[in-house]
């Protein structure tokens, strides 16, 4: 095996201590509203919304009883596809609900980025701040709670 050096990337850190602080699913969850259409496709993504992961459940919405009957047959080569995509078995069920999916911004350029300073809310700062009280560093604490903040402050789309 090679020796990587003396330092870390940053993403091993981040990823450590996403699972010291029980992120992880958390920032799936994140991930996978952000890109659920490239993730399942377009059929599946456009009528379906990846709600919430407890306890490595995902909740998933669907938009009518015709979808929730076909994707009962697709769960598990999606939780293949979700899985393969967390790097690890994060969601060991699919659960399906029928429900009403959050609206698409079609007058927006969904590739345009707000400004950060706009997507942080203060409970996204607050909840970040709770996280990250355990780092030692006073610059690396201050710019963690900031990544943080801004990734759970981040509206979902769709």
């Amino acid at each position: 095996m090679a020796a990587s050096g003396p330092f870390d990337s940053f993403g091993t850190i981040l990823s450590g201590l996403a699972k010291r602080l029980g992120l992880e699913s958390r920032l799936l969850e994140l991930r996978l509203q952000h890109q659920w259409r490239d993730i399942v496709g377009e059929p599946i993504g456009s009528h379906t919304w990846p709600g919430q992961i407890r306890f490595k459940k995902l909740y998933l919405t669907v938009q009518n009883s015709v979808w929730l009957h076909q994707l009962t047959f697709l769960k598990p080569t999606l939780l293949e596809k979700l899985n393969r995509e967390a790097g690890k078995e994060l969601i060991t069920e699919i659960v399906l609900r029928v429900g009403e999916l959050p609206a698409l911004d079609s007058g927006t350029d969904s590739t345009a980025q707000p400004s950060p300073q706009s997507l942080i809310s203060e409970i996204g700062l607050a909840e970040a701040s709770a996280h990250a009280t355990s780092v030692q560093d006073p610059e690396l604490r201050t710019r963690l709670t900031q990544v943080m903040a801004e990734a759970l402050s981040r509206p979902k789309r769709r």
